[in-house]
């Protein structure tokens, strides 16, 4: 079954769910009419399920490797990267002062979905690129911007973001690069960076690493990094990739998943670099690619979720095996098989709509500037991150089983969409990072935040009570059981009791707004397929949130209750 683009899904969420309607009444995007967006999905779609798509399979097999020095990329990663960057699709948002279309993230994020459930590994690419761009559009001086946001935007030239190093994960903090002033605006970068999406590639005219490092005597922890942009190749007087930096790839990572993406171990020995924002605003800086990169990152599980799911159908509607109702018939007619089939699908559509909201909320802050749109985003960013990674995982495993025996055998492709997928849940801030994020810095505002999204899901519930009122009165009840234990969470002093049930939060959080949006769907498609789908959501998901705010709400004490000699007994 061939990958086919769910541009019906995304003008169906857009129309009446999460209410792109009032991102275009805004003058910043009042160009982006429903015929516009239509449009650029369907040329979107076409491109995913033509070029995309068919390249899905031979990166997997045909890994990127390290050749003299140079990254030779997946057969056909070259053509295909050249057909995205020349439809405009790695600038779909940036700013169009420097070529790229303007349109809103919501947009964005949908055709970047698409993307990622066509051919996840190259999509990863762009999705770099793209949170380069939004980071120099808010961070870099205007020669930077003049110079880089152009080949950025129109794919000539690629981007990374560099934070990781072996001794430096998550606590970024920790980094040892350096970075020294060399009098002339220019600074010699040094150090180590793992985990690089991207470092390199054959196809593009020149690289361009952001890169965290510390000024000499800089304070220690955050508040000492610094950003700088440093080129693969320097650009000469004219603007062209002149001369090679002091930098190289020394290895490619051998991952169990993403085989296309080459992921790199990036060694600089003073490269030539300019800084980024403020002195000691590194992170700062860096923050604004990682929160577009962690919508992107949310949207690649969606997206993978997708494929996955399509895949799977495809084998359950072929597969014949035994009997139902005296007749041999496919898989897709056992229960069991629509089980899974059913909550692969209901929950593909729950973490769509919950990554297209953040978008909204992003959108909205971009045209008004509205701080409860900006605290909207913020607070949706986590969980459209986290629950969209795991939704991918678990359709994606779910995917395998309705294989069977063939799903564990690797020509059939299912468990590439596993292995693939598997990474979103730990790169741009593991999930568990998110939930600790939306427990903590997320709720400093008392949890204003949430209780907004809350009060917005039972005025919707009561609407809906006369229409569906069984539906709508478990989700108006689910939605007062996540506002208690939201009360609780931020009556919490000791933030390791917050942080013991960060996780099950999220993920009960999550369910809540799945059963939301699935109303919404159910109210506008009475009758319909999505109300049907709403009321397997609402009816069989929706009650995971009683155990998950139980688990929120246990306390950290059990945690800590065996000794590290028990734990290993």
């Amino acid at each position: 079954m061939p990958y086919r683009a769910p541009v019906d899904d995304y003008t169906f969420l857009f129309d009446h769910v999460v209410g792109l309607s009032q991102v275009v009444e805004t003058d910043r995007f009042a160009e982006a009419t429903g015929d516009v967006t239509t449009a650029i999905l369907t040329e979107a779609g076409k491109l995913c399920e033509d070029i995309m798509a068919p390249l899905q399979r031979p990166g997997d097999l045909h890994p990127a490797r390290l050749e003299n020095g140079v990254v030779r990329t997946s057969p056909g990663y070259a053509e295909g990267y050249k057909a995205i960057a020349e439809g405009g699709w790695v600038g779909i948002a940036a700013d169009p002062e420097y070529g790229g279309m303007g349109l809103p993230m919501t947009v964005t994020t949908a055709v970047n979905e698409m993307m990622s459930a066509a051919c996840l590994s190259l999509q990863l690419a762009p999705l770099m690129t793209q949170g380069q761009i939004e980071a120099l559009e808010h961070h870099a001086s205007d020669d930077i911007k003049t110079l880089y946001l152009p080949k950025l935007i129109s794919g000539e030239w690629a981007g990374t973001m560099n934070l990781t190093e072996p001794q430096a994960g998550s606590d970024v903090g920790a980094l040892t690069s350096k970075a020294e002033d060399n009098g002339d605006g220019t600074y010699s970068v040094t150090g180590q960076k793992i985990y690089i999406s991207w470092g390199d590639n054959d196809f593009t005219e020149n690289v361009c690493h952001l890169v965290l490092a510390r000024l000499p005597g800089a304070p220690a922890g955050t508040k000492g990094i610094s950003l700088f942009l440093v080129p693969r190749n320097i650009p000469d007087e004219a603007g062209n990739p002149g001369v090679a930096n002091s930098l190289k790839v020394v290895s490619l990572e051998h991952k169990m998943g993403l085989h296309g993406s080459p992921t790199c171990v990036m060694q600089y020995d003073g490269a030539t670099g300019w800084m980024v924002g403020p002195e000691g605003g590194g992170m700062a800086a860096m923050f604004t690619m990682m929160n577009n990169a962690r919508l992107g990152v949310g949207g690649q599980g969606v997206g993978a979720a997708e494929g996955a799911y399509q895949h799977a159908l495809g084998y359950a509607l072929d597969r014949k095996q035994g009997k139902t109702k005296g007749e041999t018939g496919t898989i897709v007619d056992h229960a069991d098989v629509r089980r899974m089939l059913m909550a692969m699908k209901a929950d593909i559509f729950a973490a769509r709509a919950i990554a297209l909201s953040c978008a909204v909320a992003i959108d909205m802050t971009t045209a008004t500037g509205d701080a409860e749109w900006k605290a909207r985003a913020a607070f949706l960013t986590p969980i459209a991150k986290a629950f969209g990674t795991e939704v991918g995982m678990d359709v994606a495993h779910q995917g395998v089983q309705i294989h069977g025996g063939m799903g564990f055998v690797e020509e059939t492709g299912a468990a590439q969409f596993s292995r693939d997928v598997r990474v979103t849940a730990i790169y741009e801030g593991t999930n568990g990072i998110q939930a600790m994020d939306l427990v903590a810095r997320k709720m400093m505002d008392g949890g204003e935040a949430a209780n907004r999204l809350l009060d917005e899901i039972e005025e919707h519930a009561e609407g809906a009570k006369a229409q569906f009122p069984d539906l709508a009165d478990a989700v108006w009840q689910a939605s007062e059981s996540l506002r208690e234990a939201t009360d609780w969470l931020n009556a919490q002093g000791d933030l390791q009791d917050r942080f013991a049930g960060a996780v099950p939060y999220l993920k009960a959080f999550a369910r809540v707004l799945g059963g939301h949006v699935h109303l919404k769907a159910a109210v506008a498609d009475a009758g319909g397929a999505r109300e049907k789908l709403a009321r397997f959501y609402i009816q069989r998901l929706l009650p995971e949130h009683v155990g998950l705010l139980a688990h929120a709400q246990a306390g950290a004490g059990d945690l800590y209750a065996l000794s590290v000699d028990e734990l290993a007994a």
